[in-house]
């Protein structure tokens, strides 16, 4: 068709005009060079969260790090959840639940009127469905948090779950093989939050890239290593939530280059402040300080099937090498403790009576000749990519590490990839050392001795593929003990057998620091790593 030019000329002014209007709409909520926020909308404003990496995928179901679940707690709901500031449960998709008095046969009743991002409803058989990709799945790779906190699969000896039935639109019942007694606690997790059946069994293995989940926010883009954004749910089921119009996570890998942009306005919340870097945010009217509860650790892990590794004496020799009070003196500023169990003090069931490997290098001299190691060995030694909130220069601490290990032979040559690859490649067991760390999801023993140390989750979270069957009875049997004094004096014996066994070098139990513009209200950061930005709000 021919367009004459007085008609171009007009549909160019028309466009412009709309241009003008919207074109920079993406800007009117985010930080401003002053450093405040701006809200110029009755939407509220749009939030932007600096952090040190990329998610690895946005399905909660198939990764283990905080940085896919740091994003996916605004997408997705569990059937219960955590109070705001500890790991109590609440209801969520489940208003509430009735369990049998042999603690096999959990009811959970549905809140009513909820629907998925994609319209779809909310309902009993999107419970069952959710819980039948997960269980029949059988891949411990893909679905690695399933197996860890369930025992395996559909079939499996070990599996918790006998059945996950819907009796009407509005009730689930879950029927158990043996009773666990971390089961709400386990379920309230990021992992198991609640998707559309209807977007992955048509996304299949793109679902991870077009998440679609019942909470606050909706999934807007993601573009690798820049930027996730997510916007306003505006069909929430919960009236008058969220307070923010959206939220943008922006990787800024460097610690001290993401302070800077929230110091110049360029975000408004960041994660992985330096220790180092507390008195200049304190020293600032613009912004404000947020310390996280500790409830996670910091390790220095063994693949204890390679050689030398594979030999008690040497791991333990390692463990006298590593100076932990130094450590935390020059990387932590105080905000850690040392550690020396594989799991925090704030986790009931913490064996305090354990003595921790003092740093002794004629200790490690002695373990190594034992070993048969009296002239040392050369090793590779994997350090993190990424700032975590147990580790916040990961090839520091390794270097670190290196220069003491040096004093009695050993060479270590630090290797390391990018985050994702790093992740899968030591879950894969290709790691002779790493160094990683565990946020406790639920705040149960089980949550860090049984995921991270029991035989069954080697191959998904047991990352040292330890074995031993002493430490495998007892957590089982903690599992199935709903008496709590019992579980604690199960779980105290199997630290205790651990710490002989080494398979890590635990490090630190850190006090994560946060940091945001001084308008940022109701962020109250959770013990588990991560929580929903459903209460926060910025004021102008």
């Amino acid at each position: 068709m021919k367009k004459t030019g007085w008609l171009f000329l007009s549909m160019f002014l028309l466009l412009s005009v709309i241009l003008a209007g919207c074109g920079d709409d993406s800007k009117t909520s985010t930080g401003t060079k002053d450093g405040d926020s701006k809200d110029t909308s009755d939407k509220g404003a749009v939030m932007i969260y600096g952090r040190g990496g990329d998610s690895t995928d946005l399905d909660p179901a198939i990764t283990t790090e905080g940085e896919a679940f740091i994003v996916t707690q605004q997408i997705y709901e569990t059937l219960v959840g955590y109070e705001k500031d500890s790991t109590e449960i609440k209801g969520e998709l489940a208003k509430d639940w009735e369990i049998s008095e042999d603690a096999l046969t959990y009811t959970f009743n549905l809140n009513e009127g909820i629907k998925f991002h994609d319209g779809t409803d909310f309902n009993a058989e999107a419970v069952v469905k959710n819980f039948q990709r997960w269980a029949q799945s059988k891949d411990e790779a893909k679905f690695a948090y399933y197996a860890s906190m369930f025992g395996g699969f559909e079939g499996d000896e070990g599996h918790v779950i006998k059945e996950v039935k819907a009796t009407d639109d509005k009730t689930v019942v879950f029927t158990l093989n043996r009773p666990q007694a971390p089961f709400l606690k386990n379920i309230a997790m990021s992992p198991f939050a609640i998707a559309s059946p209807t977007a992955f069994e048509k996304d299949g293995d793109n679902f991870t890239k077009n998440p679609v989940g019942t909470g606050p926010f909706k999934f807007v883009s993601w573009k690798a290593n820049d930027m996730i954004e997510l916007t306003k749910n505006e069909d929430y089921w919960q009236e008058g939530l969220p307070k923010l119009a959206g939220v943008k996570f922006k990787v800024i890998k460097e610690n001290a280059t993401r302070l800077n942009a929230l110091i110049k306005g360029e975000i408004d919340l960041m994660d992985g402040l330096n220790p180092s870097d507390m008195a200049k945010v304190k020293g600032d009217s613009k912004l404000q300080l947020f310390e996280r509860p500790s409830m996670n650790v910091g390790y220095f892990g063994f693949n204890t099937e390679m050689e030398p590794f594979n030999k008690k004496e040497v791991r333990q020799a390692i463990s006298h090498l590593i100076n932990k009070e130094e450590l935390i003196k020059n990387f932590y500023e105080g905000t850690a403790e040392p550690a020396k169990n594989p799991m925090p003090p704030s986790v009931s069931g913490y064996n305090d009576s354990i003595e921790d490997y003092e740093y002794d290098e004629e200790k490690a001299k002695a373990l190594l000749k034992e070993a048969g190691y009296e002239k040392g060995f050369k090793m590779d030694l994997w350090a993190m990519p990424v700032a975590r909130p147990y580790m916040p220069d990961g090839q520091k601490v390794a270097e670190a590490i290196q220069a003491n290990l040096k004093k009695v032979n050993i060479e270590a040559n630090i290797v390391t990839f990018e985050w994702a690859t790093y992740l899968e490649k030591v879950q894969a067991g290709e790691a002779p050392t790493f160094m990683l760390g565990w946020t406790g999801d639920n705040g149960d023993a089980d949550n860090f001795l049984y995921t991270l140390l029991d035989k069954d989750t080697i191959g998904s979270n047991n990352y040292s593929r330890y074995v031993n069957e002493d430490v495998h009875k007892l957590l089982l049997e903690a599992q199935s003990t709903a008496d709590e004094d019992k579980r604690n004096e199960l779980y105290q014996e199997a630290q205790v057998i651990i710490h002989e066994d080494a398979p890590w070098v635990p490090l630190v139990h850190s006090k994560p620091q946060l940091a945001g513009i001084a308008g940022i209200k109701d962020f109250v950061p959770h013990p588990t790593g991560s929580q929903s930005f459903i209460d926060v709000s910025i004021d102008n």
